[in-house]
């Protein structure tokens, strides 16, 4: 197998890894109730996609009064 000649310099290791970087996530907002959602995926709060409810709207959990 092949072995490299000379070591690599910090320099140049780190110049190499300076380009990977974290890409900021691209949203978007629901055109049914405008909530900040990912693009191509279904809205967490109203459950519409494409135009269409695809899952149940999401409702608020409220404690039984017997938890209190």
């Amino acid at each position: 197998m092949a072995l490299p000649k000379r070591r690599k310099s910090h320099a140049r290791v780190r110049t190499k890894r300076a380009q990977w970087k974290a890409a900021k996530l691209t949203t978007t907002s629901c055109p049914h109730c405008s909530a900040t959602i990912l693009p191509h995926r279904a809205c967490t709060s109203c459950g519409y996609y494409n135009g269409r409810q695809v899952l149940p709207p999401r409702t608020r959990i409220t404690p039984r009064p017997e938890d209190e």
